[in-house]
């Protein structure tokens, strides 16, 4: 049987602030490196640059959806994606 297939971004948050109600930060997966705003007051994700951007864009949301409040600023987080970049 077939695996499926997978890759882990990893995520490093760099700055969190309350006050403007955003998380920035880099996340990396496979050989790919992005730098991200996640505006949780507003629901807006910006990711940087836009190479690659569309494979990383809608799985780093769910996760900060599903994690924001868990977040620190100086800590690491991973996640699975189920594709193979």
């Amino acid at each position: 049987m077939k695996e499926k297939p997978e890759t882990t971004a990893h995520v490093s948050v760099k700055e969190y602030c309350f006050t403007k109600k955003e998380v920035k930060g880099v996340v990396e997966a496979s050989d790919f490196k992005w730098s991200f705003t996640w505006s949780f007051g507003k629901g807006v994700l910006f990711v940087n640059p836009p190479l690659g951007r569309a494979l990383i864009e809608d799985s780093l949301l769910r996760f900060f959806l599903k994690k924001d409040y868990e977040l620190e600023a100086g800590n690491e987080y991973k996640f699975i994606i189920s594709a193979k970049f």
